[in-house]
């Protein structure tokens, strides 16, 4: 297979993209921004001895787009007895 023959697909510009794909990249932007935001600030307000691990380490992985807020939501805090 040569260059030629070879299918390459040009990255849309924003302005190439249907108004429901603009749409749904910002919905998706937003929601990864709220869940960075909600993570991080769990981290700041809650007692290091409720996180497992280190806080540093769980603000590095929040970083990481959908995969570390839900992360740390799911495995970075402790269970508190009574709360449910």
């Amino acid at each position: 297979m040569t260059n030629k023959t070879k299918h390459t697909r040009k990255k849309k510009s924003w302005k190439e993209l249907s108004p429901m794909a603009r749409f749904g990249t910002v919905a998706a932007a937003i929601v990864q921004l709220v869940l960075l935001i909600a993570a991080q600030r769990d981290i700041s307000r809650r007692p290091a001895e409720q996180i497992r691990g280190s806080k540093a380490v769980w603000r590095a992985v929040t970083l990481i787009n959908f995969i570390g807020p839900g992360s740390y939501f799911a495995f970075g805090r402790k269970n508190l007895p009574g709360i449910r």
